[in-house]
């Protein structure tokens, strides 16, 4: 098969273990910086071309779209579609992920569990979006932020009150979302591919820090999940209709509640924390499912 890798730097390691995968089963592989992408956008024979040439046909792409590009970076997959061409995340469930409100408000609707979570622009009154999350301690998100960077903990009301004042003074949109303190800084990141998970990891936060992103300083080890944390994994890859991700989960009194679904995931960490050869999972799903013309949202936008 000819795969296609839409990523940044071929010298990042998820990006890196892709390629090894691929050329160790065999198959031709590219990398391709999506920002140096160009589209020939015309109803008879869409193309896509870089630097000067038109690329040529490939079986699949694995799209590595860092959160800063999405708007571009699905543009491109999305192109990779009208093609023809497998796309493991589809550029649709790409982006229904990267809107942290739209997923969490998917996610609610089909009952998977979740901090309780309020989301307001001008609230007429703060205290009563406090109170409608559990009160304080909380957790208040940027809506466009990641690997934990615009995530603060506020330990009582008053400071809350004037966290989303100053947040919302900068016109910044932000998610209220209950602390849920018995995950004692800790979350579980399940990683999901075509309906199952192939490896999990518990994601401990560094002393002092309620965040346990790996970015922050945080410790990775093998976890053993329960049957209801796979199923909820698993449920949430699907609602949001992403064949390969990252699925947060915290362990709290009321079951597992999911934190973020994360389309593009990274490999360091888990293989790293589990020993397990995630890319090679990842290829070895694409030759089961890489066939022509399959992408389901094709033609709908």
């Amino acid at each position: 098969m000819k795969i296609a890798i839409l990523s940044r730097s071929e010298n990042l390691y998820s990006t890196r273990r892709l390629k090894e995968a691929c050329i160790e089963r065999g198959h031709e592989v590219d990398v391709i910086d999506t920002l140096h992408c160009y589209m020939d956008i015309t109803s008879s024979r869409p193309a896509v071309r870089y630097h000067g040439e038109e690329l040529p046909k490939y079986d699949a792409i694995v799209p590595r779209i860092g959160a800063s590009i999405t708007y571009y970076g699905t543009a491109v997959a999305r192109q990779f579609e009208m093609m023809g061409t497998f796309n493991v995340n589809e550029s649709v469930a790409i982006s229904r992920s990267r809107d942290k409100l739209r997923s969490l408000q998917l996610l609610s609707r089909k009952g998977i569990g979740l901090p309780r979570t309020g989301f307001a622009s001008k609230p007429d009154n703060i205290k009563d979006l406090i109170k409608n999350v559990g009160g304080a301690p909380l957790v208040i998100k940027l809506l466009e932020g990641t690997q934990g960077i615009g995530v603060v903990l506020a330990d009582t009301a008053k400071a809350a009150e004037s966290i989303i004042e100053a947040f919302m003074g900068l016109k910044a949109n932000i998610l209220v979302q209950e602390f849920v303190k018995e995950a004692g800084g800790a979350d579980i990141r399940c990683l999901v591919i075509g309906g199952r998970v192939v490896a999990a990891m518990k994601r401990q936060g560094a002393e002092g820090e309620f965040r346990s992103n790996l970015h922050r300083g945080g410790t990775a080890e093998i976890v053993k999940l329960t049957k209801e944390e796979r199923e909820t994994a698993v449920n949430a890859a699907k609602v949001m209709g992403l064949n390969f991700c990252g699925v947060d989960l915290l362990r709290s009194n009321n079951g597992p509640m999911v934190m973020e679904v994360n389309s593009s995931p990274g490999l360091e960490g888990i293989e790293s924390a589990t020993g397990l050869d995630v890319a090679g999972k990842l290829v070895e799903f694409i030759e089961k499912n890489a066939k022509p013309n399959s992408t389901r949202t094709r033609g709908k936008g």
